[in-house]
């Protein structure tokens, strides 16, 4: 009996990567609602961001001893330095503010919010000139307007409350939302919060970059990362939560849940995905799916956590979402030009747009395309060792 093509294995292998992001909205839209659910139960921030790298540490760390025992660069005082710096931008800054934000507002707002990071790693890649941006070129425009789009849906999401937005299985139901989170709603400053978490992580990103051409170790650099997040987590968390020691804790509840799912499956099993799609298919790709997460938690929060949509805040998501892809065809523009004229993007991975970008597999599309332009710089310049690194004019 022949198969029929659609259960093939040559359209299952096509249809791999699209079941891969979907699978990845959705691991990110549990981690936001458990997550959320242990805030309103009164678990602190600061020390679910230590429990949760400490967890993420010990997920990882066998894996990258073994797999990386053979490109394991020794470990040097300034790459130690990048290291650390790293881990107070992610991990501490970022995922302290990021948490902190949610228990100010709701799960859907904060995973609305996000969506502006691919506007702020182009600004900080524009300024630091690993984005060239030529204002007589269209595509260039595109990434522009879409960073403004992005941060004017951002204003509206912070200030604009509107009318109440029903789902089918929401009417009637009286918005318990902020009666049962244990900080009263702020958006404006649960806003500010998110937006400084992406300025933070918009420099994670570019720094990450610089450290994989000294340290190649990729999934070892991870761990590093989450065992410093941790450490220097720790310092925070105690500076903060001294006088309430019962903060750290935690017993066999949603606290303990939301902590070791965070850590394996948002900090391991999500971004292993990810890497196995952006191999396939592509930094873009994988963002172009993001979206998707919003719709994923605005169901589940009201289904578990009773958080009400409101007009304003729905617009303010499309106006976010936009804006997002008017960024990413700016930058699709951009990456076929420079494919077609032989170089290559270096800030590809920029636009993979996530709260937690510390990724082990996407970071080799970055490593390979930072040594692709300086061995290309090199023979340009006669073998010459240090040259600007620049995107392909457009």
């Amino acid at each position: 009996m022949k198969m029929p093509c659609w259960w093939s294995s040559k359209s299952f292998d096509q249809a791999k990567p699209y079941l891969g992001v979907i699978l990845m909205q959705f691991c990110s839209a549990g981690s936001s609602i458990i997550s959320k659910l242990a805030l309103n139960q009164g678990m602190s921030q600061n020390v679910f961001v230590v429990y949760r790298y400490a967890i993420a540490t010990a997920a990882i760390a066998p894996f990258a001893f073994f797999v990386d025992r053979k490109v394991r660069p020794k470990m040097t005082l300034g790459i130690f330095f990048k290291i650390a710096l790293l881990a107070f931008l992610e991990p501490v800054v970022d995922q302290n503010l990021y948490y902190t934000a949610m228990k100010y507002t709701t799960a859907t707002f904060a995973s609305s919010m996000i969506s502006i990071m691919p506007a702020f790693a182009f600004l900080m890649a524009w300024a630091l000139g690993l984005e060239r941006v030529n204002l007589r070129k269209f595509h260039s425009h595109a990434k522009i307007m879409g960073t403004i789009v992005t941060v004017g849906g951002a204003m509206v999401m912070a200030s604009v409350k509107g009318a109440r937005f029903d789902l089918p299985w929401t009417k009637g139901v009286l918005d318990h939302s902020s009666s049962s989170s244990v900080a009263p709603e702020h958006p404006i400053r649960g806003a500010l919060m998110i937006a400084i978490g992406c300025v933070c992580w918009a420099g994670f990103v570019n720094l990450q970059a610089i450290t994989l051409k000294s340290y190649p170790g990729k999934l070892s650099l991870t761990a590093l990362i989450c065992m410093m997040g941790a450490m220097e987590g720790s310092v925070v968390a105690v500076g903060l939560e001294w006088k309430n020691p019962s903060a750290w804790k935690i017993g066999f509840d949603t606290k303990l849940l939301a902590a070791f799912y965070s850590g394996i499956m948002s900090s391991g099993v999500l971004y292993s995905i990810q890497g196995l799609v952006m191999q396939r298919k592509g930094p873009v790709f994988v963002t172009a799916f993001s979206p998707l997460v919003m719709v994923i938690v605005a169901i589940l929060g009201s289904l578990f956590l009773s958080e009400i949509l409101y007009l304003g805040r729905v617009l303010g998501a499309v106006v976010i979402v936009t804006g997002l892809y008017l960024v990413l065809w700016g930058k699709t523009g951009d990456d076929e030009k420079g494919s077609s004229g032989g170089s290559t993007t270096i800030n590809d991975k920029l636009v993979a747009a996530d709260h937690l970008p510390i990724a082990a597999a996407d970071s080799s599309v970055e490593a390979t395309n930072v040594e692709k332009i300086e061995s290309k710089q090199k023979q340009i310049n006669g073998g010459e060792g240090f040259v600007s690194i620049e995107l392909p004019k457009i």
